[in-house]
């Protein structure tokens, strides 16, 4: 069992190193939802990069970019393009837990350290996790800004609020890991001995595989559940996985997907689909075999196969789930939009139908 000090409470944001901050915040804002609630960049006194701090719900995203070559990440962008650079946890007492997780044998990325301003202080610390992503560990009780110091709230000169629409979206559910074959192991001890987490779930390649590839998942959460990383790797297969394709475009591990709960997800797709995100769809066939596979349900058919949306049940009940298609140019980050009706599982009744619908779009790309 984790003691006091590794004790998680949630995931505070997920921070993404991206090209250009200001059009990325317009993206999620504008497709996804998001209210831009927050700036930090030259006008602030952030001499070496440009954030904006986007929230709906419970979600925190801090999109980041650097402002010249001189910044000690900017070459991230080259090696991965856009992705998530940091997963930020919070936690009592961040010098405790990151003494804690460095005992256990996590690398430090970032000693603990204070940063004030007059709002208040925040305390943090960053360790090493797959790849370059890192975790950041943090303590915000004692600040009352906007979001940290060298943050301001957003002007309106920037991002109007008047045009601002969520479309429902309200916790991060969970956070999807790939890493390379034979690694995932080693990550789920690493969250076992560091974090104390506990494995919720496993997958092999025969639940998770198509006539073409396969991969096999883990997936660990903290003692609450309220913190949940799958992590995948490839298996072997006749062609080349998405966690391959994954892999060789990002140029190593890294956060694959973010998986964002809703409490009425038609009408949250029906909203993004409007503002013209676009999202994974299966063949009509899949919604001919639902109701024999599933049972009843409260959603209705014709509306789920309208929108694409999947639907699999455990012993506690349903859930409901869409993917976007990758966010940005490169075959990596994309979001899953859940709702969960009772079910703790993570679709293995959709994987075959899931990997089918992104295989076809490794065709259209030629990276099969």
């Amino acid at each position: 069992m984790p003691t006091d000090a590794m004790t998680l409470k949630c995931i505070d944001h997920v921070r993404m190193f991206v090209g250009n901050a200001r059009q990325s915040a317009y993206f999620y804002r504008n497709a996804f939802g998001f209210e831009v609630i927050a700036y930090g960049g030259l006008e602030t006194g952030m001499k070496h990069e440009a954030c904006y701090v986007l929230r709906q719900g419970q979600i925190t995203f801090v999109l980041a970019s650097p402002l010249s070559a001189l910044h000690p990440e900017a070459h991230r962008l080259v090696r991965h393009g856009d992705g998530v650079q940091s997963i930020a946890l919070e936690v009592d007492d961040v010098r405790a837990a990151f003494e804690v997780a460095v005992a256990r044998g996590a690398q430090a990325a970032s000693p603990p350290r204070t940063v004030e301003d007059e709002h208040g202080a925040i305390d943090l610390a960053e360790i090493h996790a797959y790849g370059d992503t890192t975790h950041t560990l943090l303590n915000r009780s004692r600040y009352q800004g906007v979001f940290a110091p060298g943050f301001k709230p957003l002007d309106a000169d920037r991002y109007s609020p008047r045009t601002f629409h969520p479309v429902g979206l309200k916790a991060i559910d969970h956070i999807v890991a790939n890493v390379e074959e034979g690694k995932m192991g080693d990550w789920v001890d690493y969250y076992s001995k560091i974090m104390g987490f506990s494995l919720l779930a496993s997958f092999d390649d025969k639940d998770i595989s198509t006539e073409y590839s396969a991969l096999m998942s883990r997936v660990v959460a903290d003692g609450r559940g309220r913190i949940k990383f799958p992590i995948n790797e490839p298996a072997k297969s006749r062609r080349r996985s998405q966690i391959d394709e994954f892999l060789e475009y990002y140029g190593g591990p890294g956060v694959q997907h973010i998986a964002l709960a809703t409490g009425d997800i038609i009408a949250s797709v029906r909203a993004m689909a409007a503002n013209d995100v676009s999202f994974l769809k299966v063949p009509s066939a899949y919604y001919e075999m639902l109701p024999q596979r599933v049972g009843t349900i409260q959603e209705d058919l014709r509306e789920l196969a309208e929108l694409g949306i999947l639907v699999d049940r455990d012993d506690e009940g349903y859930l409901l789930q869409i993917f976007t298609k990758p966010v940005e140019d490169r075959p990596t980050l994309f979001l899953e939009i859940i709702q969960r009706r009772g079910a703790q599982s993570f679709g293995k009744g959709n994987f075959k139908a899931l990997f089918e619908a992104i295989e076809r779009e490794q065709a259209r790309r030629g990276t099969l």
